[in-house]
């Protein structure tokens, strides 16, 4: 379970690296959130994940930032927007996910 669950984080932050950026979300704020810093923190999560073992505030800080995506995500009124910071939040659970796993 826990190999597929890495495998799945893989694809899932290979699929991120390869759309752009929602345009004029650059700068942008939501519920006083940094958009570009949400989407940087997820990725940066994700990619440590994938090489080994977060340290526990990293684990902690990954936990709140999926909270975060959680309360942003509905305040975006932007199609694609919506659709990339959704795929940003999966990338999150999914690296939280592996990392529960990994210890066990």
């Amino acid at each position: 379970m826990f190999q597929e669950k890495l495998d799945a984080l893989s694809r899932t932050a290979a699929e991120h690296m390869a759309v752009p950026f929602p345009p004029g979300f650059r700068g942008l704020e939501v519920e006083d959130q940094d958009m570009v810093m949400l989407d940087a923190d997820a990725y940066g999560y994700a990619t440590s994940v994938l090489e080994g073992r977060l340290a526990g505030q990293c684990r902690a800080a990954l936990t709140r930032l999926v909270a975060v995506l959680d309360k942003v995500l509905p305040m975006i009124d932007d199609a694609y927007a919506s659709r990339y910071y959704a795929h940003v939040r999966k990338m999150a659970v999914l690296a939280a996910e592996a990392e529960d796993l990994r210890e066990k």
